[in-house]
């Protein structure tokens, strides 16, 4: 199964995307999680990194696009995986094809968690005192969610054109939200 899944941050994609990984047996790939690895080794790319991050931003498409590619060659995400934060862009997506293309592979389906702007904003600042997250200010939050409305969210117009789309509530308890996950996914038509 080779699973893309979207929404703002915050929404609980890596929770949810854990999850999912277990239960279909596939590597959650999460290009936050490699990005935050490589600022805690203090390598070239996580200073990189840290100071787009630090700023608000989203780190460049060819940095992400061959971290990506690189992944999905791995042997553990041969027969699938679950891609969180990535594809962002129009651009990314482009890039995804092509990477899933020269293994003659495709997409079976894209999940997007729903969630309320406000109610998410809230959840990632107690996230953030929890965590000792120094990124996660409000402003740096609310910029976020801007630059997801403005360069993410019309991904869903792709996804859902292609017919891949499967849009989940994302506001509840852990074990709802999943539950509603597992729903959607063993109700997809290519699931």
């Amino acid at each position: 199964m080779r699973l893309i899944i979207l929404g703002p941050p915050g929404a609980g994609k890596g929770t949810q995307a854990s999850r999912i990984a277990d239960a279909f047996g596939i590597p959650a790939i999460s290009t936050g999680d490699i990005f935050r690895a490589n600022i805690k080794n203090e390598t070239p790319l996580g200073l990189q990194v840290k100071e787009v991050l630090a700023s608000g931003g989203y780190v460049t498409d060819e940095i992400t696009n061959a971290i990506v590619r690189d992944r999905l060659f791995e042997q553990d995400a041969e027969q699938g995986f679950l891609l969180d934060g990535y594809p962002r862009t129009a651009a990314q997506v482009q890039a995804l094809d092509a990477i899933l293309a020269e293994h003659d592979h495709a997409l079976e389906a894209v999940l997007e968690l729903t969630v309320d702007e406000d109610a998410v904003v809230q959840r990632l600042l107690k996230r953030a005192k929890v965590e000792g997250r120094d990124d996660d200010t409000e402003e740096v939050i609310r910029e976020r969610q801007a630059i997801y409305r403005r360069e993410t969210a019309p991904l869903t117009e792709v996804y859902s054109a292609r017919g891949l789309l499967v849009q989940v509530d994302g506001m509840g308890t852990v074990d709802e939200v999943f539950d509603r996950v597992r729903g959607a996914l063993d109700g997809a038509a290519r699931v």
